[in-house]
């Protein structure tokens, strides 16, 4: 049964319909929909990161992923990528003015994960506990 004062949720147009245009939703969702990418873009939120400390950072990423994903990124122009000329080369890694702005976006999200973890895992845990049928 649904409570008679839920919250209004706010009105969203569709996106990529015949009689809407593409407003680009789906270019976000895209990279918000990749694993590493809020992770990363959390990391670089502080400032600048060598490689080796992003990595560090991420438990569980693996290299070819977290290039993967600064390459994506990069593409986007969210993050720059800036090479020093050393022996062997000292890549950092940073958000780009567009990227801060990503940024803002995502954390708002990781404070809403937090917010909700707990109601999220006990609902899982009830739904899965109903058995089939």
């Amino acid at each position: 049964m649904f409570a008679a004062t839920q919250p209004v949720a706010k009105t969203l147009e569709p996106c990529g319909t015949p009689d809407h245009e593409d407003c680009g939703l789906r270019l976000t969702l895209d990279r918000l929909g990749e694993k590493w990418t809020v992770m990363v873009i959390a990391e670089l939120s502080t400032g600048p990161r060598r490689y080796r400390e992003i990595e560090r950072a991420l438990s569980g990423v693996t290299q070819r992923m977290l290039t993967l994903t600064l390459r994506r990124l990069e593409r986007d122009g969210l993050v720059d990528r800036h090479v020093e000329p050393t022996n062997p080369p000292s890549v950092t890694y940073s958000l780009t003015t567009h990227g801060l702005g990503f940024s803002a976006i995502t954390a708002g999200l990781v404070e809403w994960s937090r917010e909700h973890k707990d109601v999220i895992l006990a609902s899982r845990e009830a739904y899965d506990g109903r058995g089939k049928g």
